[in-house]
């Protein structure tokens, strides 16, 4: 009886402990944020870079000459889509007057409607509340907290070339750290693998729903495609709400451009790619679902975006996403990962007399 009353105290112990620890740890992150943010940035797009520098490397092109070459298409692209950003903006700006009167032709039969029912509402109230410069408001300042980074791009850039150099001995590394030098710690292995295969997936999806959206802004006849195929591209990391946040301002501008044709139009457009590229492409190419339940994307965008700022929103669920697969390589926290997940199912393996649980998507 007094062992067990000792034991249940030297977990509470532990759990105090672990509880401590982790407010310091974030209060430390949050403090360092500058620091942090372009350190999580380069580690993620140094990710992202790593299957292309593998795949110049084994075509006998050298590594470091491999590296130059992949880091020069990412700057160029940078720069390309800083100036695709900037030049939408200002004239959008520009155009603010002209999509004001827009906006007053589409709601005057809207507001005369209403009237019918004795729901009277002026032009200019209902302009106050869906001014057309608020389109961007969500969108710019995304795109305004990257840009920010800008001011350390020579520090993101070099360590993004450090990272890519260090890649190829990172496993062996973890390893000899954790007391391995066998390499028999697969959970290692199988934690980078996973890592590096989701988001690689993940980008290439959101290219794809970047191009396809934008093609279609462009049939339609949206003004800045180019600007709300980048948003999509962006928001794709964050499924379920990154998809409607990143629809709200080319449907409205669709709106007003075109009228209720036009924003359904544009609605139509979003919701299929999303539903194919969410619940069709990209299940079938990671070959199972790493979803994370809607209730977790959503606490985990509130969560980072308070830690990191507007770029953590954008890391939220990557980030989540890491820790999750963390978890599920580890004994101990599997069942953490399976309530991060969405949907679960347990699925019976008979040659092991095992049950595991899988998410579906």
């Amino acid at each position: 009886m007094a062992l067990n009353r000792l034991e249940q105290g030297s977990m509470a112990l532990r759990s105090v402990v672990f509880l401590a620890a982790m407010v310091v740890i974030l209060a430390a992150v949050k403090t360092a944020s500058d620091i942090v943010v372009p350190f999580l940035l380069a580690l993620f797009v140094s990710i992202i870079c790593s299957p292309l520098v593998r795949m110049l490397v084994r075509i006998r092109l050298p590594r470091g000459l491999a590296i130059f070459a992949v880091m020069a298409i990412v700057i160029l692209l940078g720069i390309w889509l800083g100036s695709v950003v900037g030049s939408s903006i200002n004239d959008f700006r520009s155009q603010l007057p002209s999509y004001r009167n827009q906006l007053t032709a589409q709601l005057a039969p809207a507001l005369e409607y209403l009237a019918q029912f004795n729901i009277h509402l002026s032009t200019d109230e209902v302009k106050q509340q869906f001014d057309p410069g608020q389109l961007m408001g969500l969108a710019t300042d995304i795109l305004s907290g990257l840009g920010g980074l800008l001011a350390n791009t020579l520090l993101i850039v070099l360590t993004v070339v450090f990272m890519l150099f260090e890649a190829s001995g990172l496993s062996r590394k973890l390893h000899f750290a954790l007391d391995d030098p066998q390499m028999r710690l697969q959970q290692i292995d199988r934690f980078l693998d996973s890592v590096n295969r989701y988001l690689a997936i993940k980008t290439l999806v959101s290219i794809a729903t970047g191009v396809v959206v934008g093609i279609g802004l462009y049939l339609i006849g949206v003004d800045y495609f180019l600007l709300w195929a980048l948003v999509a591209f962006l928001f794709n990391y964050i499924p379920n709400i990154g998809s409607i946040i990143a629809a709200v301002p080319a449907v409205a501008l669709a709106f007003l451009q075109f009228g209720w044709t036009g924003a359904a139009a544009t609605s139509v457009l979003y919701v299929a790619v999303n539903m194919v590229m969410g619940n069709v492409v990209e299940p079938r190419v990671m070959g199972r679902s790493l979803g994370l339940s809607t209730l977790v994307v959503f606490l985990s965008l509130i969560f980072w975006g308070w830690l990191l700022g507007s770029v953590g929103m954008l890391l939220s669920v990557p980030l989540t996403m890491i820790v999750k697969i963390a978890l599920e390589s580890s004994e101990g926290g599997r069942w953490i990962a399976v309530l991060l997940e969405g949907d679960p199912q347990i699925v019976s393996q008979p040659m092991q007399g095992q049950m595991t649980v899988e998410g579906k998507q």
